[in-house]
């Protein structure tokens, strides 16, 4: 790296934060967000029922049947052990069935689920002093979303099933809402809740061809979620929510986490549909008959909303001899990799472990690896360490020969100490002749690079692998109290753009062990030629502080413990295992070998173009001097 490359990483973290500083809002924009919460607050405080009730739309009312009254919400949900057959029903009502994971609530408007209440899991959130509070985990509960079938009833347009008040029936874990269309026409909708997270559905049609528009054959589902907020740390849980889908031909797809997105699907079957958050999930699977074609958007909501991101997917049903009878499966929970990968239709891909070799690390390397040693280690945190063992242990060979590189270096830097002063004036020489001098002791400055290079494949998916796996979520160690958040040692009074509102000490004592690590580690460089690079090394961990800050903290763990085995594996190995008077004359005798060997490989070519480059350089500047010398 020369003083241009140099000169050009320092403008670029100067852009970086004039970025952040022309972006920041105004007076009046904070106003304007003012203004837009202030609202918002004043729209919580009217009861939850009328909120409910200006959103409902206008009751659907069957040609034959009485038009039943204006709906009302009820106040709390109705036991499902009291719930028997009823009449056509006049009101809305809530229903509840449980099981050992979840509290389902269902409504008999549009006949669909209206909350999922995980027992298992907690929502994550903070008060204005920055203490944790944990809350109960709900999905699917916003009274904004939609799960509705559009009914293309001769003469009265498309019909939204949440327009219709159906009339439900309790058979033990089974709920069946049946919704009259008139003219003897119904849509049946069956709920049966399983063991876990999975609830079998069904959907039904009876005597559908008498109502429908002639020539239809297929209706619309729109499916749409405003997911909640959930992980306290909220920026990274907004890159891991989209909504995800299965074409039946193709690897399964997913809008953009980071903007506005559409995703349209033509022509083609969609196996299944998820709306997921960054560690959960609610998707409909098709068991029969795939969904045909498919239209799916995620839409980003306020900063100040309580909720994340508005996730939408429109699909058709087809129509069989002017009927409907599907079977699905739904499932809401956890992003649990074992129980997504047994549907066996690529449910799992929607944890974003990352896809090619990466995602491949991730999956069968790394995520078994970390299930192996929890089961017989309780805390994450000592998994994390230990893993790291493991891993310096195995990839001891490489670190050896990158630390025997180093000692080589270090030992001919009495012998190179001589071409500063020789070629001050002239670098690229001073450059040609260190190389000669490499050349000669059978030493290579690339043999400390190698073993970095291969180890970069595992650091980066480990990159992607803390965040996205729900085994460390809310998992505790040391300070941390989640692993697969952010760790907080102090909070600030000021938010700093890109760094947040806090400070993370992992991330700090991983900074700083990375700038005791590089010192060892370049003390034996002769870096005169370019003193620019001696700083620059100690400015990028300090740069990357502030990204680190805001990650999971289970991998600003491992990069903090990682270093700190790396440092004791070089200081040991170098003072005990290396010794200087032996490596020097391992490296005359390799001299005296290589005086009449010819130049090959990689570090002759390099030396050959540093030459013509110093030739070239010597050429121009001969140029230049002919130019003044005519003028």
């Amino acid at each position: 790296m020369d003083k241009n490359q140099s000169l050009g990483l320092l403008l670029l973290f100067g852009l970086l934060l004039g970025w952040y500083y022309v972006t920041a809002p105004t007076a009046e924009q904070m106003e304007e967000q003012k203004r837009i919460q202030d609202s918002i607050a004043m729209t919580k405080t009217v009861g939850q029922s009328d909120i409910q009730t200006q959103q409902q739309p206008k009751l659907f009312t069957p040609a034959t049947s009485v038009a039943p009254e204006e709906a009302n919400i009820a106040g709390q949900p109705t036991d499902s052990t009291a719930l028997q057959a009823q009449p056509a029903p006049v009101k809305e009502e809530l229903y509840t069935i449980n099981n050992d994971k979840s509290t389902i609530t269902f409504s008999n408007r549009g006949g669909k689920i209206v909350e999922i209440l995980l027992h298992d899991y907690n929502k994550i959130t903070e008060d204005k002093d920055h203490n944790e509070i944990k809350l109960p985990l709900k999905l699917n509960h916003n009274p904004q979303n939609k799960f509705e079938y559009l009914l293309p009833l001769n003469g009265q347009g498309n019909v939204s099933t949440e327009q219709i008040l159906f009339t439900p029936e309790l058979d033990g874990n089974t709920i069946t809402f049946t919704g009259d269309l008139g003219n003897g026409s119904s849509i049946v909708q069956t709920y049966t809740i399983k063991e876990g997270y999975e609830i079998e559905y069904q959907l039904e049609t009876k005597n559908l061809s008498k109502v429908v528009t002639p020539g239809v054959n297929s209706i619309q589902f729109n499916w749409d979620q405003y997911l909640d907020r959930l992980e306290k740390n909220v920026t990274f849980e907004k890159y891991y929510t989209t909504v995800y889908f299965k074409p039946s031909d193709d690897d399964s797809d997913y809008c953009n986490c980071r903007s506005d997105s559409e995703e349209i699907v033509d022509d083609e079957s969609i196996k299944w549909i998820s709306h997921t958050n960054q560690f959960f999930n609610t998707s409909i699977i098709a068991n029969r008959n795939n969904f045909k074609n498919g239209a799916f958007s995620t839409v980003m909501q306020p900063e100040d909303s309580e909720w994340l991101k508005l996730t939408k997917a429109s699909t058709n049903i087809p129509m069989n001899s002017g009927e409907i009878s599907e079977a699905y499966t739904i499932y809401a929970g956890p992003n649990e990799f074992e129980t997504l990968k047994a549907y066996g239709i690529g449910l799992e891909e929607i944890i974003p472990f990352g896809r090619s070799i990466f995602g491949a690390i991730n999956r069968w390397v790394i995520r078994p690896s970390f299930n192996f040693l929890s089961k017989y280690i309780g805390s994450k945190g000592v998994v994390i360490i230990v893993l790291i063992f493991i891993i310096k242990m195995l990839l001891y060979p490489l670190t050896y020969k990158m630390l025997q590189s180093q000692a080589k270096m270090g030992a001919l830097k009495p012998k190179l100490a001589h071409l500063s002063e020789k070629f001050k004036d002239d670098p690229q020489k001073k450059q040609v002749e260190t190389m000669s001098i490499y050349r000669e002791y059978g030493v290579s400055p690339l043999g400390g690079c190698m073993p970095m290079v291969l180890q970069m494949p595992i650091w980066y998916a480990l990159f992607r692998f803390f965040p996205a796996s729900i085994t460390f979520r809310q998992e505790p160690f040391l300070w941390a109290t989640d692993l697969s958040s952010y760790d907080v040692i102090a909070n600030l009074p000021f938010t700093i753009p890109a760094f947040g509102s806090h400070i993370s000490l992992f991330t700090v004592l991983w900074a700083i062990t990375t700038v005791m690590y590089t010192y060892y580690n370049t003390k034996h460089m002769d870096m005169s030629a370019n003193p620019a690079m001696k700083y620059v090394q100690y400015f990028m961990p300090l740069m990357f502080l502030v990204f680190f800050n805001n990650y999971a903290s289970g991998l600003t763990c491992y990069m903090f413990f990682s270093n700190l085995f790396n440092i004791m594996q070089t200081v040991i190995t170098k003072k005990f295992v290396f010794n200087d008077e032996k490596i020097l004359a391992e490296l005359e005798e390799k001299k005296k070998n290589t005086v009449n060997k010819p130049k090959t490989g990689f570090q002759a070519r390099l030396e050959e173009a540093m030459k013509q480059s110093q030739e070239a350089q010597k050429k121009r500047q001969q140029q230049q001097s002919s130019k003044k010398k005519k003028r």
